[in-house]
């Protein structure tokens, strides 16, 4: 059973889809995992604004809470051999923290807590010793390691334009964790955030001053259709106009939610993505 999107993900690319029992409320790739009994729900409405998500997350982790919650009927239904969960998080998906503190049986637990490309591949490499896929997880993970070359070779004598990549836009954050990262093996300089670091707040005011090359908009959680109506709260800003990007227009509302928000195998798709979008191909929408 998979207790964050990721690590189904992760257990479909190695061939274990037939044997997951059972999901989340957001595991929506690949498509057969939409038809799976689902154990965990948000209390946040579909189509709730970023600034209202933001508000509602703080006030539930100040009285010690998350907006994510595990139906505790619903797992037991599902009796799992093996719980795929995730210690990266709160705001994003249950936790293993939030498991009740009884199971009967008992299953195994695995927090998959990759915070970095490298952890992201050893989080698949755990899955398949855990799942019996040790070799088709040895195998994966050598395959995505390859892209990653090909799209390096590809863009090493091109310019590195500046990047400032934002994980949400109300209120704004850089983007932490691995999408520096990923930004950097594209051929891009992320200027704000950092590598292996957590996502942290910052103002336009921020992004003014560092006046990078692209912005790329991909809040976490959205995608590319819905991160271009939540910017809209940048474009209404008169200082949003002062960015060099904006005015060259590159500033790029991208799908965050399948390619940069999950520590999963699509992050390697973003890397391919990002790299056609920073040299001249632009496959994504264009604000």
């Amino acid at each position: 059973m998979s207790l964050v999107p990721a690590a189904t993900e992760i257990a479909f690319a190695l061939g274990s889809g037939d044997d997951v029992v059972a999901v989340t409320h957001d595991c929506d790739y690949p498509e057969a995992a939409r038809a799976l009994p689902r154990v965990t729900r948000s209390t946040i409405p579909a189509g709730t604004s970023s600034r209202d998500i933001d508000v509602a997350v703080r006030a539930a982790a100040a009285e010690g809470d998350s907006t994510f919650h595990v139906d505790a009927s619903a797992l037991a239904d599902a009796r799992p051999d093996i719980l795929l969960g995730q210690t990266l998080c709160r705001v994003c998906a249950v936790t293993v923290s939030q498991l009740p503190s009884v199971m009967d049986p008992s299953p195994e637990i695995l927090p998959l807590d990759g915070d970095s490309i490298a952890g992201i591949f050893d989080d698949i490499e755990r899955v398949g010793e855990a799942i019996g896929r040790a070799r088709e997880a040895a195998s994966f993970v050598a395959s995505l390691r390859e892209r990653i070359d090909r799209v390096r070779e590809r863009v090493a004598g091109l310019p590195h334009p500046t990047v400032v990549a934002l994980e949400w836009v109300d209120p704004l954050f850089s983007a932490g964790h691995w999408v520096p990262e990923q930004v950097a093996a594209a051929g891009g300089v992320e200027l704000i955030g950092r590598a292996n670091a957590r996502s942290k707040e910052i103002s336009l005011d921020d992004v003014v001053a560092a006046d990078p090359d692209y912005v790329l908009i991909l809040p976490c959680g959205f995608d590319a259709e819905r991160a271009a109506r939540e910017s809209r709260v940048l474009i209404a800003d008169e200082r949003w106009t002062q960015l060099r990007a904006v005015r060259d227009g590159h500033v790029l509302t991208l799908d965050g939610n399948a390619y940069f928000s999950r520590p999963g195998p699509r992050v390697v798709d973003g890397i391919e993505l990002l790299a056609s979008a920073l040299h001249g191909k632009v496959p994504a929408r264009v604000v």
